[in-house]
């Protein structure tokens, strides 16, 4: 079959591990000749990176397959990833869908279908997740200035309110070398920043022999990337070690994202949590005590099973105290095939709803205060776009920074003063010739 002048559109949902896996798919079918398209316009294929971390994600993926399916049906519609692994059988029900494939499977894509014609009924490979799963790399290139680059997969923990191991299966990693290979090709691409993301990142290399540790020594000794991220990290497995490998490093930047999800030790118990709360209290601690402006990103899931008023008022007082930056706030989705779904004393919706708008202010006081303290400090910024008349980009320590001055242009690395805040929320300042 011919590819020339075929169209292929994808839509990702989920994490930045799913837009690293779609941008992986999406060289595939442009080394094949396919040209992409957005995802409401007509194409030959369609294919949908999917997510059940919620029931929303559920939805937005089924509502995004009938997208397709109405914009042409005469294309090829595939769907991968996590609630294509976990429920092939509701993706099976809508009319239309032509291959439903799993987390590992959807990377082989072109071998199984290469002709893309469409099925009379849907093509399932879904292999379990339990049998022996290789590491599948995957980056991303389409941002103009940075790159979400895939180290670990997997997740061992079967906390009690989560999927994402019978979606995605056991820890698994790249080597070291492989991954320092990967970096060389991003670079050549002409990528300032990567993001190195995971299930559970901590874990990279523990099959191996290997370490985060080795790996983020090693890659801040390679030339080629100016600035690293690391992407969510689990409290128990954020060292002393790796905080000051961040602080001594020439690469890695100076921000944290890191994972609480209660502030109640009896919750984070229910929860089956690796740690409590002293232990994040003391993570979030040593890193101020090495960098005083680090941006400190926090995760926080509310709702969840038996949470009472009194949790929410334990956990009220440990976040005012904790210095941390910003809060992403999830409000708990019972997970089928996971313990929290036969937990007593649910959370009525409209309680969820009042204490997630809680948290939400929380984090806009904290994010408030984390900016007016870096007012009167430099910092360097890697531009990125065009926002409401300004060019912006982010600090190292993840503020968002807007300037009219027309040195900054995407791509550049520019230090600068942080002097004001505008009415966008975002930080002001001049560029330091």
């Amino acid at each position: 079959m011919t590819t020339q002048g075929k169209r292929v559109a994808f839509y990702t949902l989920g994490c930045k591990l799913n837009f690293a896996e779609t941008a992986s798919i999406a060289r595939q079918f442009e080394a094949e000749g396919y040209r992409q398209v957005p995802f409401d316009e007509e194409a030959d294929v369609y294919f949908i990176n999917s997510c059940t971390v919620t029931h929303q994600a559920d939805r937005k993926c089924r509502s995004a397959i009938r997208r397709a399916i109405r914009k042409n049906p005469a294309a090829f519609v595939a769907v991968g990833g996590c609630y294509a692994q976990v429920k092939a059988e509701e993706i099976r029900q809508i009319e239309g869908v032509d291959a439903i494939l799993g987390s590992r499977e959807k990377f082989r894509l072109f071998q199984l279908f290469g002709d893309f014609d469409k099925q009379p009924d849907p093509d399932v490979r879904v292999e379990s997740t339990r049998s022996a799963q290789s590491f599948e790399p995957a980056w991303s290139l389409t941002d103009r200035t940075r790159s979400f680059l895939k180290v670990q997969d997997g997740c061992d923990y079967f906390c009690s309110y989560c999927t994402i191991p019978l979606a995605r299966g056991t820890n698994r990693s790249a080597s070291i070398a492989e991954t320092l290979e990967a970096v060389r090709q991003i670079a050549a691409r002409g990528k300032k920043e990567i993001v190195l993301t995971g299930i559970n990142i901590g874990e990279f290399g523990r099959e191996k022999g290997e370490s985060f540790l080795d790996l983020i020594r090693e890659l801040d000794r390679l030339e080629g990337i100016e600035r690293y991220r690391i992407s969510s990290i689990e409290p128990n497995l954020l060292s002393d070690e790796i905080i000051e490998q961040v602080y001594e490093s020439r690469t890695f930047l100076p921000h944290f994202h890191i994972p609480l999800q209660s502030g109640s030790d009896e919750i984070l118990s229910a929860m089956r949590r690796r740690y409590d709360t002293r232990l994040f209290a003391d993570r979030v601690s040593k890193i101020r005590s090495l960098m005083p402006l680090a941006g400190i990103g926090v995760d926080v899931i509310t709702g969840f099973p038996g949470e009472t008023e009194t949790h929410m008022e334990e956990q009220d007082r440990f976040l005012r105290e904790l210095d941390f930056s910003y809060l992403h706030v999830f409000s708990f989705s019972a997970r089928p095939r996971t313990l929290a779904a036969h937990m007593k004393a649910k959370v009525p919706p409209q309680e969820i709803e009042a204490r997630s708008n809680r948290l939400h202010e929380l984090s806009d006081r904290k994010h408030r205060l984390f900016m007016e303290r870096n007012l009167g400090t430099h910092n360097r910024v890697l531009f990125e776009t065009r926002e409401k008349g300004a060019m912006t980009g982010w600090t190292e320590n993840y503020l968002k920074f807007a300037t009219t001055d027309p040195a900054a242009t995407p791509g550049s690395i520019k230090t600068v003063s942080l002097d004001a805040l505008d009415a966008e929320e975002r930080v002001t300042g001049k560029l330091i010739k």
